[in-house]
């Protein structure tokens, strides 16, 4: 087991089991810096941590005192790919993980500065590749500023050694688009979009040039905000009554969204409602979207128009 504390802090309480899937800054703030607890940052987009060009952190970056970067935007996801997001093959997994001084038997929790959002991704991306002590952190950079926490601007130092993770894939909980369209036709399986509703009718244009815009048919939009409040997941009483009043008595459920990162959010908010047979799609509309055979419906589920 590593150990790691942050400069100038005390002795700190052991890790010890995780809450469940979910822990707040006040969970976090006493043991951090502790033996066997890993943070990271796994903030995308504008606030991803590292500049895409050089890979040097950027210097307007605040976090977590001790956290170390989850770069999903980059080394975290598969190069080859032409989809964005996509998961790195088990052999890459290890050792990015390893090159972040994680080992088997190491607690991490994920954050990232919108609240939840990537976090979501990253902590599911973990449980697929079979590593089970892993929380978000409820509310993201901004919670724990709000809680009046202390915020590191220096960036994460050098990683002192390599940590011993291997990653263990689990079957399942990341899918394809074949998954996907056996799922649309199970009646025993819901496939949840957590795009907006806009993005979802098609009534708004998709972010990424040359996809069509709409829904696979059959899918049901459940946007990933509408699980939270001021960026903390809901309660899971109000969860479970989300989940329940779109998918049902089905306890299967498949989730997809742009390009697989908000779709995460949809996976730790129906874990928190007491679902286990869950699977994120790792195309999502940046796939599903393209110009192909795959049918695509718009709002009032009319097929839409191939490009």
């Amino acid at each position: 087991m590593s150990t790691r504390n942050t400069p100038g802090q005390g002795a700190v309480p052991p890790v010890g089991a995780l809450p469940g899937p979910l822990v707040g800054p006040d969970w976090l703030a006493p043991r951090l810096g502790g033996p066997g607890l890993v943070v990271l940052d796994a903030s995308v987009g504008a606030h991803r941590p590292v500049e895409p060009d050089s890979g040097r952190l950027r210097e307007d970056w605040q976090g977590v005192p001790g956290a170390r970067v989850f770069d999903i935007d980059g080394a975290l996801s598969d190069g080859a790919s032409p989809l964005p997001h996509t998961m790195p093959g088990a052999e890459r997994f290890t050792g990015e993980l390893r090159a972040l001084g994680v080992d088997d038997d190491d607690t991490v929790v994920v954050y990232d500065a919108v609240g939840i959002y990537s976090s979501a991704r990253a902590w599911w991306m973990l449980r697929a590749m079979g590593l089970d002590r892993v929380a978000v952190l409820d509310g993201g950079l901004p919670a724990w500023t709000a809680a009046g926490l202390p915020v590191a601007t220096a960036g994460p130092g050098p990683v002192d050694r390599r940590g011993d993770f291997t990653a263990r894939p689990r079957t399942g909980l990341i899918v394809g688009s074949a998954e996907v369209t056996a799922a649309l036709n199970d009646p025993d399986a819901a496939v949840l979009d957590a795009r907006t509703r806009e993005r979802f009718s098609g009534a708004a244009a998709e972010p990424r040039p040359g996809l069509r815009g709409g829904h696979m048919p059959g899918a049901l939009n459940l946007p990933f905000g509408e699980l939270q409040h001021d960026g903390l997941m809901a309660p899971p009483a109000e969860l479970r009554a989300a989940f329940s009043a779109i998918a049902g008595e089905r306890r299967r459920l498949v989730a997809g969204c742009g390009s697989g990162v908000t779709a995460c959010v949809l996976a730790l908010g129906a874990t928190l409602a007491g679902y286990r047979d869950l699977s994120v799609y790792d195309g999502s509309w940046a796939e599903w979207g393209l110009p192909s055979d795959r049918p695509v419906e718009t709002g009032g589920g009319r097929p839409a128009r191939r490009v």
